[in-house]
């Protein structure tokens, strides 16, 4: 498709589509947070808790890259 191959869309996708959907996640926390009147430490609270998964999801792509560098 428009001369790219599988594998460089699903690269691409895997990349730049999940990398977009988790800040669209961070955005959502966000909201959560101020339709909810949690304050500061409230706030902080949300993107710890919720947050996490995302943290430990980057955290997982920067420890494979250093122990074994990004396969292609």
């Amino acid at each position: 498709m428009f001369g790219f191959s599988e594998e460089q869309i699903a690269t691409f996708g895997l990349s730049f589509g999940v990398g977009a959907f988790m800040l669209y996640m961070v955005f959502i926390i966000v909201q959560l947070a101020r339709e909810s009147k949690a304050g500061r430490f409230g706030t902080f609270i949300l993107l710890l808790g919720l947050g996490f998964g995302l943290v430990g999801y980057a955290a997982k792509g920067v420890i494979k890259y250093f122990l074994g560098g990004l396969e292609h």
